[in-house]
């Protein structure tokens, strides 16, 4: 499966917010949406994330207020980004290595999505699922096949050969 395949399902619904966009508002729209993470946009141009990673360490280094602090100020530049014809799995694998939980896909400089770790653990779960269906089925058409046609015994004759004690 490519990561383009779980763009496709998932939907391209994309939240961004400007460098200059206060945290607080984007912590707002976050909530408000239930999402953990927003792409930066500077001048119509993929800049970084904001996940709530950063919010909660900007949090922790302010003494637990956000204040007048912006998206500038703490979100990540250097964020990981996948292109859509990247397999899942070598995504995961990324992922996992990078600790990211949100990453953007691009195709050039053209944004095209936010895949979650989420999104790639229910892709798996259901490849896997599917694939595992397809094989008990493969499995049981086996078995039904060897039901209908009954294992022939062959049935091989050795020459016996006796002894006679008296003979020796």
């Amino acid at each position: 499966m490519l990561v383009s395949e779980i763009l496709r399902i998932k939907g391209n619904t994309l939240f961004t917010t400007a460098p200059d966009a206060s945290v607080q508002d984007a912590v707002r729209v976050m909530a408000q949406h239930d999402i953990g993470s927003l792409v930066v946009m500077d001048r119509g141009r993929y800049a970084g994330m904001l996940t709530f990673r950063e919010v909660l360490d900007a949090l922790a280094k302010h003494g637990g207020t956000l204040g007048s602090l912006k998206i500038g100020d703490i979100y990540q530049r250097d964020a990981l980004t996948a292109a859509p014809g990247l397999d899942v799995m070598e995504l995961r694998r990324t992922m996992l290595e990078r600790h990211a939980r949100y990453v953007p896909v691009t195709d050039g400089t053209t944004l095209q999505g936010v895949v979650s770790f989420h999104d790639v653990a229910k892709a798996v779960y259901e490849e896997q699922s599917f694939e595992n269906r397809m094989l008990q089925r493969y499995i049981n058409v086996l078995s039904l096949i060897q039901i209908s046609q009954p294992t022939r015994l062959l049935s091989i004759s050795y020459p016996v050969f006796c002894c006679n004690k008296k003979n020796h």
